[in-house]
């Protein structure tokens, strides 16, 4: 059987039934885009492994108690998880988050992106580093949409649900955030290529 062709709920099954390559799987196919999003929150690699690590202990335990809701998608019910790991670990130690590049860790190296030539990735990398200073300096519920928004892919029902704050929050706070990305790209002169 090949588990690669299977959704993320017939894994589950095989799981709970004792084939552990169906989990190997389900953990392959989605921990680069959780992964990210932890680090995109907490800014340290060791922290950002130990949440993952605990995010999917967390999963395993919840699936093999039959606690799973199978109405959900799977990527997005384990992105919910390890954004509330991330809020707690920062609740129990204080620390705000910042959404910038560091010399260990880049999200746009692990997104897959059709080759160019040596001068294009150089504008794009400037142009994500660009957008990474603009999203780190935007007040903390609009950083944290923009993040759930683009990075987690999460809609923003979503959002809404796990901030606890209705829709038209959310998408006020996004709105926000563009305007303000883009006065500061005014204010800074900035063009984005």
């Amino acid at each position: 059987m090949q588990v690669s062709k299977l959704c993320d709920q017939e894994l589950i099954s095989l799981y709970l039934n004792g084939h552990e390559s169906a989990f190997k799987e389900l953990l392959d196919r989605h921990q680069k885009k959780i992964y990210t999003a932890i680090y995109l929150f907490v800014k340290d690699r060791d922290l950002a492994e130990d949440l993952f690590q605990e995010v999917f202990i967390k999963i395993i335990d919840t699936l093999r108690k039959g606690s799973y809701n199978h109405e959900g998608k799977f990527s997005q019910w384990a992105t919910r998880i390890a954004y509330n790991m991330c809020v707690d670990h920062f609740r129990r130690n204080k620390k705000r988050t910042k959404v910038s590049g560091s010399d260990d860790f880049d999200i746009f190296n692990v997104l897959e992106l059709p080759d160019e030539n040596r001068e294009e990735q150089i504008i794009i990398s400037e142009t994500h580093s660009t957008v990474r200073r603009l999203v780190d300096m935007l007040p903390e519920e609009q950083r944290e949409v923009v993040i759930l928004r683009h990075y987690a892919d999460m809609s923003f029902k979503e959002i809404s649900a796990l901030t606890n704050v209705s829709i038209n929050t959310a998408l006020g706070r996004m709105r926000y955030a563009l305007i303000n990305i883009r006065k500061m790209m005014e204010e800074k002169s900035i063009v984005l290529h």
